[in-house]
């Protein structure tokens, strides 16, 4: 009981240190597995580890064949919900660089890796190619964290957040394929087996999770499955094509859950946001088990194996060669500069699916006496571990060395997508600003998107925003809702992260009838609120401009535009198309250049009234 308690509440404070200084969570995880299993038998009574998952084969906390029952049933939920995040819509979208990075680079990682791997080890060509198959992937979960606070252009932001997502399934089916060569014998019959294993394999996986993907979105719409069942169900399904595909097509089952989460969410479903949100919140706990029970499992003979300089060279290989490589190749002709391949070149932090399925994989291979299995499981834990630290600890410093690090934001984030935001967001587009709108009304979010505007459909409240990497080249905040509290709240929490050259909100109709307590951070007006706006948008559905010579002129129509209901002021434009946003304490606009333009929404100005 002690033990079982002590990993969950491990894990849980490993996830609240990455969370609190903004790092990977692997790491801290893997670092207390380590602490408490092998480690510890240095400083133990009787030199056992803290935690003992499995003891002799027959004892410990999974005896015998539970602990890999437990860490195969984990990863397919970890898969699954991994499934969900992929959109069909966005993997059309992602770009030719992305294809390339899912498809040449893991076959140049595969052999590069597997040939070294062979020669610096002497290791079999089949555990070679096993080890290589497991450190293809790299995962979401690993590159979120090292990204987040790092301003980059959102192409680059993209291109590693997306190879993380898309990987993580093509690593777990390459792995397996190498799997079932290894099981699957040798001599003449090898080659024939094993695609005929590989044929089963995604027959199966595809079938199964294609099929029931399909039933449990039936069983959804015509609400079968009560509200409140809805989570308990999905993980039972889960569980259940796992199982029954594994039981048809042994190993299959991980490409089932992966193909069911997909199918699951690209179809329009109702709730399907509440089964995510359920998912992620057992896969934080899952993993938190997972990888300290999976380090901890590790023995002080399985390190020193690996304890050498021929790992030290096998890693340099990897980082410095190999990823560079597939890196390259895959950019050709792609439009990123030298400097982006390099940095995108130097964050491949291995995540945690490869050392979860090393771990399933080397444990069952080392209890069938493969020759080398031994190696697997450590190999491919110091690959993760070193990459990781190697990424979080430098890649701010060398983003700034090969100039890819953005000095100064200038993207903006609108909170809302009504009718006056996407008037203001194709304004801003229109001058080469990235603009990203966001709203929980997913009609707002089409029609944004319909006019080729960049929108996300979410909840302010929850963690969507925090966690997206792809914008961190945002530095100006604008909150436009109809809800004053929305607003407020944006503003609050959100103008560090994306507010850091200015965070803008609209005013209320009280703030509007106190004109004195005009608060700092209000937008465009003081006597135009949110209504206003909208009704203005509706009578005038575009923005227009007008040139202005300088500070006088400018006053004189801020002036004018107190009197007249019909027109509000938005931005200034220099010729540069260099954007300044009006705050409604318009005061604080203290210079007007050369040929300027005032944006404004509303009935044309007659130039001849301001002479």
């Amino acid at each position: 009981m002690l033990e079982l308690s002590g990993i969950i509440i491990l894990g849980i404070l490993a996830q609240w240190v990455a969370w609190k200084f903004k790092i990977p969570a692997i790491l801290p995880l893997i670092l207390i597995g380590l602490l408490v299993g092998p480690f510890a038998t240095f400083f133990t009574s009787d030199g056992t580890k803290l935690i003992q998952p499995i003891w002799n084969g027959k004892e410990g906390l999974f005896p015998g064949e539970s602990l890999f029952y437990f860490v195969s049933l984990a990863i397919s939920i970890i898969l699954f919900e991994g499934g969900l995040t992929l959109k069909r819509s966005e993997i059309l979208n992602v770009g030719p660089v992305i294809i390339k990075l899912i498809t040449v680079a893991v076959i140049i990682t595969f052999f590069g890796a597997g040939i070294a791997a062979h020669f610096i080890f002497n290791l079999s060509w089949p555990i070679s190619f096993l080890f290589s198959s497991l450190i293809i992937v790299t995962g979401p979960t690993v590159i979120t964290p090292i990204l987040r606070n790092i301003p980059l252009k959102k192409d680059v932001s993209a291109i590693l957040k997306w190879e993380g997502i898309l990987i993580d399934p093509i690593g777990a089916l390459v792995a397996v394929l190498v799997f079932e060569f290894i099981r699957a014998g040798g001599g003449e019959e090898f080659t024939l087996t094993a695609l005929i294993e590989f044929g089963k394999i995604v027959l199966v996986g595809f079938t199964f999770g294609f099929t029931f993907a399909h039933a449990l979105a039936f069983s959804l719409k015509r609400k079968i499955i009560p509200h409140y069942l809805l989570n308990v169900v999905t993980l039972a399904v889960v569980l259940g094509v796992f199982v029954l595909s594994d039981t048809f097509a042994h190993e299959s089952g991980l490409l089932s859950v992966v193909i069911m989460g997909m199918v699951l969410g690209n179809i329009n479903l109702p709730h399907i946001d509440e089964i995510l949100y359920f998912k992620e919140s057992l896969s934080v706990l899952l993993i938190s088990i997972l990888f300290i029970l999976l380090a901890a499992n590790i023995n002080i003979e399985d390190l020193q194996l690996i304890y050498n300089w021929q790992e030290v060279l096998l890693f340099s290989i990897i980082v410095f060669i190999v990823r560079p490589l597939g890196v390259f190749l895959s950019s050709v002709k792609s439009g990123l500069t030298i400097n982006e391949k390099l940095f995108i070149s130097w964050v491949g932090p291995r995540g945690i699916v490869a050392a979860g399925i090393a771990s399933l994989f080397g444990l069952k291979l080392q209890k069938e006496g493969v020759p080398g299995a031994e190696y697997i499981t450590p190999l491919v834990f110091m690959i993760v571990l070193g990459t990781v630290l190697l990424n979080a600890t430098t890649a701010r410093f060398f983003a700034k060395i090969v100039g890819v690090f953005l000095k100064k934001s200038e993207g903006i984030l609108i909170i809302g997508a009504s009718k006056i935001s996407r008037l203001i967001a194709v304004y801003l587009q229109e001058n080469n600003r990235h603009v990203v709108l966001v709203d929980s009304n997913r009609n707002n979010i089409n029609k944004a998107k319909d006019l080729g505007l960049e929108a996300i459909e979410g909840n302010i409240y929850g963690d969507q925003l925090k966690d997206n990497i792809e914008l961190n080249n945002i530095g100006y905040l604008m909150a436009l809702t109809a809800n004053s509290d929305i607003n407020r709240y944006a503003i609050d929490t959100f103008k560090d992260q994306f507010g850091e050259h200015g965070s803008y909100r609209l005013i209320t109709v009280e703030e509007m009838k106190d004109p004195q307590n005009n608060p700092h951070e209000g937008l465009f007006s003081h006597t135009d609120d949110y209504h206003k706006l909208i009704n203005l948008a509706e009578k005038y559905p575009g923005i227009q401009e007008i040139k202005i010579t300088d500070k006088k002129q400018y006053s004189a129509i801020i002036e004018l535009t107190k009197d007249d209901d019909d027109i509000i002021p938005l931005f200034i434009r220099n010729v540069d198309k260099k954007i300044r946003i009006i705050p409604s304490y318009s005061r604080d606009i203290e210079q007007i250049e050369d040929n300027s333009f005032l944006a404004y929404i509303g009935k044309p100005i007659d130039i001849e009234v301001l002479k």
